[in-house]
């Protein structure tokens, strides 16, 4: 989630995914006062909508436009999910909460016509359900209400960020994916009535949210795709008061995940006020928060160059759109141009970054980001589909082929950025749970010691050696090398290797 209006940025959202079938009221402090705190928004890095149908769009339709759209089975494939599936291992009894702004009007509506779409297990809770025994559950936890999602007003000077409408787009990509890869999780839709005004409400309330989830045990994994630059924060104290919920998640087994954003090393800070730089670029490499948190499990995003009709195993396919993968020929996963990445400046390198496979890009005094990486170029996108209330459609804006763009409508669409890659590693992380028989709380340290071992490493991730996240040519990126990079961190998963081993460290193994 990118934390400003960039030119890749075609809708405003971001959040806080909190899933329950109750609705609380009240009041949640905000700590830090309200000039240090910066603008939260989505990491949907931009989209385009296929088809009005309710039938997903064809891979002729994607080509049309420039893009491949990759469905659940074939994402599947190319992160070889699908042994873990045929033992029986789909995130079966563990709950992924997903944190958004707002929610959406029709999100179990939307749920049910995706997964009958693509033939996914139905979830109890989604539109037209019979709950029985033993099948996941889809559910909200609506902290302070939720207003009803209407079109921002003719004559709206704001900066959208209000916009409803605009955040039940990345509601449907946060379900969507992570039931996606986690058939059998029960997912928990957390959200709060506000994306951020001013600097007073937003984060405080979401972080809030988060901790509500971790102390009445709601979850066992968060996915957070939303962040800020660091630097946006009026300080480095403002954006430590606001880590509470990752401290007692990491105490209590939960495991928290963050987009690393979608601006490469280029950063904003914050918009709408701020003084005379608000939501200009800082002329430096910035790198964003959660992500950056040591406490956070960074996810980075690559362009995913694999056959989009393959459904069965991973296939290298160069011919297809976008151009980046016609240009890397018979490479499978290009580092994305947009993924976030770089160095903090704020948090010191943890000490489980101080050993790194051979060949990797230098981690000095402060913390790396992202820590591993998964498909996240609209380019090489996923289909999620969306129907918005009659009043909502106007407050979405769609891009056309000629460059414009117009009100979005109820359809198909194909989604990229680090809100796709890491609603997707939730999903995989939920699957490791199952295997654990509960939450695994933080990862970091066990991912880099499974990276240290080089017979380990290559056959639990792919390295991802080639691209880089220079998104805007004032601001130096950085390059895809060899073990770990600022543009996917180690790499991405292969899943029925990965998650095994990943839970044998995280017990010790």
């Amino acid at each position: 989630m990118s934390s400003h209006l960039g030119v890749r940025l075609l809708v405003l959202a971001g959040g806080v995914a909190l899933t329950a079938s109750t609705c609380l009221t009240g009041t949640v402090s905000a700590s830090p006062p309200a000039a240090q705190l910066p603008a939260v928004h989505p990491s949907v890095s931009d989209f385009v909508q296929l088809t009005s149908s309710a039938t997903p769009p064809t891979q002729a339709q994607c080509a049309s436009v420039g893009r491949r759209c990759f469905t659940p089975q074939s994402t599947r494939a190319a992160y070889n999910v699908g042994p873990l599936y045929a033992a029986g291992l789909d995130g079966h009894g563990i709950t992924i909460a997903i944190v958004d702004s707002y929610g959406s009007d029709t999100m179990a509506h939307d749920l049910h016509v995706y997964n009958q779409a693509f033939g996914l297990a139905p979830m109890c809770g989604e539109e037209a359900v019979t709950c029985t025994a033993g099948m996941p559950t889809f559910s909200q936890l609506q902290l302070q209400g939720s207003p009803a999602t209407k079109a921002p007003p003719a004559k709206s000077k704001g900066t959208g960020q209000e916009n409803k409408s605009a955040w039940a787009l990345e509601v449907a990509l946060d379900v969507e994916s992570a039931h996606a890869m986690a058939p059998g999780a029960n997912i928990l839709l957390v959200t709060t009535p506000t994306a951020e005004t001013l600097g007073v409400q937003g984060f405080p309330q979401m972080m809030a949210a988060e901790q509500y989830v971790v102390d009445h045990h709601l979850a066992q994994v968060i996915s957070q795709s939303f962040a800020s630059a660091e630097d946006a924060f009026g300080s480095p104290h403002a954006l430590q008061n606001l880590r509470h919920a990752f401290v007692s998640a990491a105490q209590n087994g939960v495991t928290v995940l963050g987009s690393s954003g979608d601006g490469g090393t280029a950063n904003a800070g914050k918009a709408p006020v701020g003084g005379p730089n608000a939501g200009k670029l800082f002329p430096y490499p910035k790198v964003e928060w959660p992500a950056s948190d040591p406490l956070v499990t960074g996810v980075g995003g690559t362009y995913l160059c694999t056959d989009p009709n393959a459904t069965s195993q991973r296939t290298v396919d160069s011919t297809s759109p976008p151009a980046k993968c016609q240009a890397n020929p018979g490479v499978a996963e290009v580092g994305w141009t947009f993924s976030g990445g770089g160095f903090s400046h704020v948090f010191p390198r943890p000490d489980y970054q101080a050993t790194l496979p051979a060949g990797s890009t230098p981690i000095g005094s402060m913390r790396g980001v992202p820590d591993i990486g998964l498909q996240a170029s609209a380019g090489t996108g996923a289909l999620i589909y969306l129907s918005l209330p009659p009043d909502g459609l106007s407050g979405l804006e769609c891009g056309q082929p000629d460059g414009s763009s117009a009100p979005c409508s109820t359809g198909w669409y194909d989604i990229g950025g680090t809100s796709l890659s890491c609603p997707q590693w939730a999903g995989l992380i939920a699957i490791a749970g199952q295997i654990n028989g509960g939450g695994l709380g933080l990862i970091n340290p066990a991912l880099y010691r499974l990276a240290s071992d080089p017979t380990q490493y290559a056959a639990d991730l792919y390295d991802v050696t080639t691209g880089n996240n220079t998104a805007d040519p004032s601001i130096a990126g950085y390059p895809a090398t060899t073990g770990w990079d600022p543009v996917t961190g180690l790499g991405t998963p292969n899943a029925a290797e990965l998650l095994p081993d990943l839970v044998a460290a995280v017990n010790g193994g």
